[in-house]
């Protein structure tokens, strides 16, 4: 990748994550993965694959009250492990 001119932003993180990017080439390659998540291109090719995935689970009968009851049984098993291990 070219270098090209930067300047610092502030994007909030994850507080168990924010001492990783104290390291120099660490904030860098995470600048550097934030640029490119940002060209027009890529973000228009997420949205497009986002809503082809959306389409095609919708066409197999994925409804948002399956989903949504997936997620909850998702988080509820995550609950269980993070409070069976303290």
């Amino acid at each position: 990748m070219l270098d090209r001119p930067t300047i610092d932003v502030v994007i909030p993180v994850e507080a168990r994550f924010a001492e990783r990017l104290s390291d120099p080439e660490t904030r860098a390659e995470a600048g550097r993965l934030v640029s490119e998540m940002l060209r027009k291109e890529a973000v228009e090719g997420l949205i497009a694959t986002m809503r082809a995935i959306s389409e095609e689970a919708e066409r197999r009968g994925l409804t948002q009250e399956i989903l949504e009851a997936e997620l909850a049984a998702y988080n509820a098993e995550r609950r269980e492990r993070r409070n069976g291990s303290e």
